[in-house]
């Protein structure tokens, strides 16, 4: 293949990205995030590029024959240079290990590109545009500066070229996440990728337990590294938490430190268990959305998957009201925020919402009462409240002692509403299903 008028160190980047890309396909997972196909400046190299994007982006393995395949049931074999042109390109680059300092080499021109062409614009609306007003020639000039800007999820597609991405979606197995809680799973399927989930409730109704005791189920599935961030307690005072309800020992007494050589064995035995699992904790306050941003992103690059983010809670966050503006609309900021977040990272973010102790407690919890909180219906895939109704007071037999806390599904996007109901057995800090 040859170029013209292409900078031949930018063609070589290009086909040193796409050689890499055949050696070693786990290189995507960068290289999605750092160039668009329009970074390319071959046209066969764009195909290519998009192609794979949609494999990586479909959890297909990318190499020489799969690529042939899918690249001949878009019919796109011929432009992209055939299976010849393929074929030298998986033989360019020995390994896959430089591709990031190639896919740098090819972003750079590609910025050169669209600022020369910015220039070109800009000039001929200087010597031929007729304006009225010097904002006119203002926005003209802002809206070009747009292109310069990544493409990302504005992109438009027409239906037809979206048939393949459509039905690539049909054909995965959604990857569901498990919470611990057989009844919920079973409803609900599980908890989404992308996933928004608001756990709502007065003070002392018991989130936190509810937050750590899902943690645990999501942790045990293998769905990746879980990530919480708890603002009221530390960690020590978590894991008095998350033992009592493994071992069965009093959380009161784990408080108090009043325990027993037989105690201590199963706690031992307890945190063996626990460190098994795939979660990490930070205990510090007042945390932005910014920074569990940048600490989730650098996690996922760690461990390569995560498989939910748990924040306890969003009230007490570090949340900045800007001149003119509501706390219900910086809440709602950082709730928009939360739910991009969940997108990029793609894993649930679960986020603890505390009610107003403030008026009946008799009243079945509903969307109304997060009215005041920004636009976290809105925003949210899935409402769960936590209520003591003062009228369902009898766990059964088999709880004795324990207290019944309804469980009220008020949003559930694609799943619906629904109501559960468990037995809080606050004393060693677990919910069972009833």
């Amino acid at each position: 293949m040859t170029y013209t008028n292409i900078d031949f160190r930018q063609a070589e980047a290009e086909k040193s990205i796409l050689g890499a890309i055949l050696l070693d396909d786990r290189v995507m997972d960068d290289l999605a995030i750092q160039l668009e196909p329009r970074d390319f400046s071959i046209r066969a190299h764009q195909i290519l590029y998009t192609v794979m994007k949609h494999m990586h982006e479909s959890d297909r393995a990318i190499d020489l024959v799969t690529l042939t395949d899918r690249l001949q049931t878009y019919g796109k074999l011929d432009q992209s240079g055939g299976v010849t042109y393929m074929t030298e390109l998986a033989s360019v680059v020995p390994t896959a290990q430089n591709a990031r300092y190639y896919a740098e080499i090819v972003h750079r021109h590609a910025l050169k590109r669209r600022i020369m062409d910015l220039g070109d614009q800009i000039k001929s609306i200087a010597t031929e545009g007729e304006f009225s007003e010097e904002e006119d020639i203002l926005q003209a000039i802002e809206k070009l500066s747009d292109s310069l800007r990544p493409a990302g999820n504005n992109e438009l597609v027409s239906i037809a070229d979206a048939r393949q991405e459509y039905f690539d979606y049909l054909g995965k197995k959604d990857d569901l996440i498990h919470t611990g809680f057989p009844k919920f799973d079973e409803w609900m399927g599980g908890l989404g990728r992308g996933w928004l989930y608001i756990l709502a409730a007065r003070p002392s109704v018991g989130k936190t337990a509810k937050m750590l005791q899902m943690i645990q189920g999501i942790a045990t599935q293998g769905k990746g590294q879980c990530l919480v961030w708890s603002q009221e307690m530390k960690r020590p005072q978590l894991f008095n938490r998350m033992l009592a309800s493994l071992t069965g020992i009093s959380a009161n007494r784990l408080r108090l430190k009043n325990l027993t050589a037989g105690d201590m064995k199963h706690l031992q035995e307890g945190y063996d268990a626990l460190e098994m699992l795939p979660i990490s904790i930070a205990d510090a306050k007042n945390v932005t959305i910014d920074e569990i941003r940048a600490v989730a992103r650098q996690e996922k690059r760690k461990h390569g998957r995560i498989g939910a983010i748990f924040v306890d809670y969003l009230g007490i966050m570090n949340i900045q009201t800007k001149k003119g503006e509501t706390r219900a609309q910086a809440i709602g900021e950082v709730t928009k925020a939360a739910k991009r977040l969940a997108i990029e990272i793609d894993c649930p973010v679960i986020l603890l919402c505390q009610m107003s102790r403030e008026g009946k407690k008799a009243i079945k919890p509903s969307l109304e009462h997060l009215r005041e909180s920004g636009s976290i219906e809105q925003d949210a895939d899935v409402v769960e409240f936590l209520w003591e109704d003062p009228e369902d007071t009898d766990p059964g037999r088999d709880h004795m002692g324990a207290k019944v806390i309804q469980s009220v599904i008020s949003k559930g996007r694609d799943v619906g509403v629904n109501e559960f109901r468990y037995a809080f057995k606050g004393w060693i800090q677990r919910f069972d299903e009833l």
